[in-house]
């Protein structure tokens, strides 16, 4: 099948040519896909895209004029696609839902430790020969209140890891893991419930309308004074302003993510030497408490395999007829 890979780094191409088991005719292009790249498709049969691609009704419409058929996204996050559209239209979408849990809960560990115990002004330091750790200062992870908002996959990692740091453990999902919580001894609460007693809160949900700014200033100020707020998730999930706002205050003691409400264009470039004209996230980035990661939770070789195969899978069973477990329609969403 002939396939143009939209925003294809060098990183993840490698991954993807290994993965090309029965030789589909591929291009790769850096270019995101946008309503001004749609013509690049022209007579491809498919297109494979990521989080920061464009598949708004207008740009699916130009793809359906140039014949493609099918979309895999090499992603779990489908909410850059317009589902219905594309239904309209007769393309059909498939995503990887699962690829590594572990890689982006770890991830989420990662950025708790690295705020908790200053790793970074640390590292800093110790580069200008400034071996004190006066401002170094953190607090055992060990009997802490963790809240994890959503646990699916990623958040029931999250909880197995957090489990062995001896942490009390509380999480909000509209469906109930009850095997996992037998196994790992955590509660199950409402939001509120969850925001007033945590001492770190991390969020782990899909972004819909529903999950849209679910952490406000509403839910912020039911928050523990001084709380740590991680979102490895989706940055649509997290009210960036209201956040900046719990941070002046000291309502937010510390903030951790791997995502960004208006990260495209953003992440995935290297803007060295240019001005950042995003006013919320320069903000961000001059606080001392807080920590961004540019979207590489996900970027482990075992997880970038992952994608890719699954990736294929989807290609392949268009192209061979058949069933593809992997396809999102929207009555199963």
């Amino acid at each position: 099948m002939r396939t143009l890979f939209y925003s294809t780094k060098d990183f993840e191409q490698s991954y993807l040519l290994k993965a090309n088991l029965l030789h589909n005719d591929i291009s790769f292009t850096e270019t995101p896909l946008s309503l001004k790249t749609a013509d690049e498709a022209d007579g491809y049969d498919a297109v494979s895209v990521f989080t920061a691609d464009d598949g708004s009704a207008d740009v699916l419409k130009r793809l359906h004029q140039n014949g493609v058929k099918f979309i895999a996204i090499r992603a779990a996050g489908h909410d850059n696609i317009d589902l219905k559209k594309a239904a309209e239209l007769g393309i059909r979408v498939a995503n990887v839902p699962d690829y590594s849990p572990y890689a982006i809960a770890e991830h989420t560990v990662a950025l708790i430790l690295s705020l908790n115990r200053r790793i970074i002004l640390s590292d800093k330091q110790v580069h200008l020969h400034n071996f004190t750790i006066s401002d170094l200062i953190g607090f055992d992870l060990h009997n802490k209140t963790i809240g994890v908002i959503g646990v699916g996959k990623i958040g029931g990692v999250l909880i197995k890891i957090l489990h062995g740091f001896g942490c009390h453990l509380l999480a909000h999902d509209i469906l109930e893991n009850e095997k996992l919580k037998l196994q790992y001894g955590f509660e199950y609460v409402s939001l509120q419930r969850l925001c007033s007693e945590s001492n770190i809160i991390s969020i782990h949900t899909c972004l819909t309308p529903q999950t849209k700014y679910l952490i406000n200033k509403k839910f912020i100020d039911l928050m523990q004074r001084g709380v740590m707020l991680i979102n490895t998730c989706r940055g649509g999930c997290v009210n960036t302003a209201d956040v900046i706002a719990g941070l002046e205050s000291g309502q937010i003691g510390y903030y951790g993510a791997d995502v960004y409400e208006n990260e495209r264009g953003l992440f995935f470039n290297d803007l060295s030497g240019k001005n950042l004209e995003d006013p919320l996230l320069k903000k961000l980035l001059d606080m001392p408490n807080v920590l961004i990661t540019p979207h590489q939770a996900f970027a482990t070789n075992e997880a970038l395999a992952n994608i890719a195969a699954t990736t294929f899978y989807n290609i392949d069973c268009w192209k061979k007829g058949k069933i593809n477990k992997h396809e999102l329609r929207l009555k199963a969403i």
